[in-house]
């Protein structure tokens, strides 16, 4: 059987490759922000910063250049409370409007429903077509629960302060059902708002909220790597230092993409999985030379870059 890291080889294609990928068993942690949560390492001031937000019920910023934890959060937060069925999430886009953190009202589905010949007989009720968002889910969960508001400095300029009045109030209408949505008087969810910093949020924006930027420094992905051990039990600390180090290293390039923790758990794993890899092979070969670059490196100037 073919080692799970070697699955496509050429010129010696048989049934068993088949066989092979559909049994290749893949890390659980990896990609899974569910799964990898209770292997979350929050630094001290961290742990403040959502103390600080807890306390006073307001929303936790977290600013970050990708990789470094920040959507996890929110994750670590519903599994450390036992809320992992009440985590609601918004992944912003650029089309992404406040609404959307509230409900979705299928306007063109509606008007299909109200102009179908079969239909005037009888009313087509609007509430068929309102799907509850997030925060509406949170509002009608009993007890805690956790909202994620993921980048937000991908959506609209004006996105960050239409939800003041909202996170504010803890509550919204629904005209299309005629109904208020509120969280009564249960304490408000979790709010977890990520940003990649791409753009400055606006100042009253920012004054409604706790911040905390998680910095991409060493002891970052130390912590990082040693909750994960367990994911590339190939790999002799030896060899686990010198691709820490070629990795630091890499990130010290003036490359456009450089490679985050994320990038740098998928390589650890790869290598472990792969094995034979030696520390001097490691530390000695050129980056470009780097085994399983491609985990690592995901830009073609880069790449040139390091050749």
């Amino acid at each position: 059987m073919p080692s799970p890291f070697e699955l496509l080889i050429p010129d010696q294609r048989a049934p068993e490759r088949r066989t092979a990928l559909a049994a290749r068993a893949l890390p659980e942690a990896l990609g899974n922000h569910r799964q990898a949560a209770r292997l979350y390492q929050p630094d001290a001031d961290l742990v403040d910063a959502v103390n600080v937000a807890l306390a006073v019920g307001a929303p936790l910023l977290l600013t970050g250049e990708p990789g470094t934890g920040k959507t996890q959060v929110a994750h670590y937060l519903a599994w450390y409370f036992g809320l992992e069925e009440a985590l609601f999430a918004l992944f912003v886009r650029s089309t992404t409007t406040a609404e959307d953190l509230l409900y979705r009202f299928d306007a063109v589905a509606y008007l299909h429903a109200a102009h179908d010949p079969a239909q005037r007989e009888q009313a087509v009720a609007k509430s068929t077509f309102v799907e509850p968002g997030p925060l509406w889910q949170a509002y009608e969960t009993p007890g805690p629960s956790v909202v994620l508001i993921d980048e937000i400095d991908k959506a609209p300029r004006d996105f960050p302060n239409d939800l003041l009045n909202i996170l504010d109030q803890h509550e919204f209408a629904v005209p299309e059902i005629k109904r208020t949505i509120s969280r009564g008087e249960q304490a408000p969810p979790i709010v977890v708002i990520t940003s990649n910093s791409e753009r400055r949020l606006p100042e009253p924006f920012l004054r409604r909220c706790i911040f905390h930027h998680i910095a991409f420094t060493e002891a970052l992905v130390r912590r990082a790597v040693e909750a994960r051990l367990g994911d590339f039990p190939q790999l002799a600390e030896p060899v686990r230092e010198a691709a820490l180090a070629r990795f630091l290293e890499l990130r010290g390039r003036e490359i456009r993409k450089k490679p985050a923790t994320a990038e740098l758990l998928v390589w650890l794993t790869v290598l472990s999985a792969r094995g034979g890899i030696g520390e001097a092979e490691l530390r000695e070969c050129r980056l470009v030379e780097l085994p399983a670059l491609a985990a690592l490196i995901k830009d073609r100037d880069d790449l040139a870059l390091l050749g």
